[in-house]
C-alpha cells in the first residue's frame, strides 16, 4: 500500500526526487502515465502495471479504442538515477500543468504526481459533506 504526501520541486532537467518511502514498493524502474480527468501523472510499479494492463486487455477494443490508444501512447518507462530522481517527460509535464512545485502522494496501488497549484485548486472544490455521506454509506 502506497500512502503519504510529499512536496518536491522539478529541476531544470525535469528531474524530481522519488521519496525514499516509495522506492521499496516501486523498485528502480516503473511506469508513468497520466490521468486527464484529474490532471495528474500516475506512477505504477511494474507489478501493478501488469494488473492494470490485464484490466485493459479485457475491454472491448472497438468501444474503448480511444481510451486504449490514449493510455498506451502516453505511458513511459522511467528509472531512478543514482541520486534517487526520475525524469518526467516534457509532454507529461505539459499535460498536467507541472512547472516547478509538485506533490507526490500515495493512493493505494499507485502514486499520483500533481502540480501543486492544480491540486490545491482541486481541493478547494471538494464537497466535504459529500465525502462524509459516502463514508457513512460505506460504514466508516
Amino acid at each position: 500500500m502506497l500512502y503519504g504526501r510529499f512536496e518536491h520541486t522539478v529541476d531544470a532537467k525535469n528531474r524530481v526526487f522519488v521519496p525514499a518511502k516509495f522506492k521499496e514498493s516501486l523498485g528502480i524502474s516503473f511506469k508513468l502515465t497520466y490521468n486527464d480527468f484529474n490532471k495528474c501523472i500516475l506512477v505504477y510499479s511494474n507489478a501493478e502495471w501488469e494488473k492494470y494492463e490485464e484490466k485493459i486487455s479485457q475491454l472491448p477494443t472497438l468501444k474503448f479504442e480511444d481510451f486504449i490508444r490514449e493510455i498506451y501512447s502516453n505511458t513511459v518507462d522511467v528509472q531512478v538515477d543514482g541520486q534517487g530522481r526520475i525524469v518526467i517527460p516534457q509532454f507529461l509535464k505539459e499535460k498536467v500543468g507541472i512547472e516547478k512545485n509538485v506533490l507526490i502522494m500515495g493512493v493505494g496501488s499507485h502514486l499520483e504526481i500533481w502540480a501543486q497549484e492544480v491540486f490545491e485548486d482541486k481541493q478547494k472544490k471538494i464537497d466535504m459533506n459529500k465525502i462524509k455521506d459516502l463514508m457513512m454509506e460505506m460504514g466508516f
